[in-house]
């Protein structure tokens, strides 16, 4: 029997049997053909075979659920070759927070966490740009084009403003719905159970918390400082006496995620890349 498929692997089942399959795939038409003797095709190509007879069609929509292996292991963790852009859309971030009222740092915190500051980012699932903005999202808030940062970063925060309006300016529930879509949220009356989803909550939550929660940009175009934990003197006086003297050398320590100490966010911080793929199960 002639084959016509791009999956990497292919289930023939009796008439009877019940079809399951796990594959990384990206959205789109899902096709079941029977063949004469009531073998079944599970394809995502239109067979142009006579001697099959398509039983299903079956349409898996954008979804904002991705897959990962990490965000950064540190609270500024940024891929090397996009440190640079840290501050590079600080502007736009003003203006897209002015227009739909929503905080810059929140808006940067979910930037630092979804593409790490690549405005070419594309996650294997579809999702585009700065803001990890699914195609469907994209359309939904009239971003033409998700890799051009202003179009990007207005569709996101304008999203985000939508969120924190459906669920009563819960910002831990808007970034639930932002990763794992609103109907999630709904359905598990809260974060849902997904490991994903909950530590991405926690993650741009202490980012906000310890990287933005001054805001992202003064008056003079200085990066807001983190929130101090703690403070070391590397002197050996006294605490007054360090605090006092103008050669003392003290570091800023924050808390990371997990409850760990470790020095405020300074140069560039490399990362392992992250990762992303989608599952989907079908059973007929």
């Amino acid at each position: 029997m002639k084959k016509i498929f791009d999956f990497s692997c292919l289930f023939l089942l009796g008439a009877s049997s019940v079809l399951f399959v796990t594959e990384n795939t990206h959205a789109g038409q899902i096709y079941i053909y029977k063949d004469k003797n009531g073998s079944t095709l599970l394809t995502n190509r239109k067979s142009a075979d006579q001697s099959l007879k398509r039983v299903k069609v079956t349409y898996y929509p954008d979804s904002n659920i991705h897959s990962y292996s990490n965000w950064g292991s540190s609270e500024a963790s940024v891929l090397p070759s996009y440190s640079r852009n840290k501050n590079a859309f600080d502007s736009i971030i003003k203006q897209a927070a002015l227009q739909h009222g929503v905080s810059e740092g929140l808006i940067k915190a979910v930037m630092h966490t979804e593409s790490g500051f690549n405005s070419n980012a594309r996650s294997p699932v579809g999702a585009q740009g700065l803001m990890q903005l699914m195609p469907a999202t994209a359309r939904r808030f009239n971003v033409s084009n998700a890799y051009d940062p202003h179009q990007n970063i207005m569709g996101g925060a304008r999203y985000l403003s939508w969120l924190l309006k459906r669920f009563n300016n819960n910002t831990s529930l808007a970034l639930a719905a932002y990763n794992a879509g609103e109907g999630n949220v709904d359905k598990y009356g809260g974060i849902p159970p997904f490991r994903e989803t909950q530590d991405y909550v926690r993650r741009v939550s202490s980012r906000l918390s310890n990287l933005y929660s001054g805001g992202i940009i003064s008056a003079s175009g200085g990066t807001a400082s983190p929130q101090i934990i703690a403070q070391s003197s590397h002197n050996s006086e006294n605490t007054k006496a360090a605090s006092s003297s103008r050669n003392s050398s003290q570091r800023q320590i924050i808390v990371s995620e997990d409850g760990s100490f470790t020095d405020a966010p300074a140069g560039s911080y490399a990362t392992a890349n992250a990762m992303a793929s989608a599952k989907i199960s079908i059973t007929d």
